[in-house]
């Protein structure tokens, strides 16, 4: 799965309930669309340390870094290249 698939399938099943892949859109925002609270971040920032491999620092915990799938894979992406640079 890539990590597009493996957030996305995250998202849908931890916080909406759902394998229907239509009800969120890449550029979604979870906040502005209600989807993950503080706490959600908080399992959203786990999650992505065990399954990517990444350590999110506190002062990456912004919606730029972490508010829909597509900002997801981009601050993964940096920060993969990051550690293997």
């Amino acid at each position: 799965m890539s990590p597009e698939e493996k957030l996305r399938h995250y998202v849908l099943e931890t916080y909406l309930f759902t394998s229907d892949g239509s009800v969120l859109k890449n550029d979604d925002s979870f906040l502005d669309k209600g989807i993950i609270d503080s706490t959600g971040v908080l399992e959203l920032v786990m999650f992505i340390e065990e399954q990517f491999g990444v350590k999110v620092d506190d002062t990456e915990l912004l919606p730029e870094n972490l508010d829909s799938i597509e900002r997801l894979v981009k601050f993964i992406a940096r920060k993969q290249a990051a550690t293997q640079a």
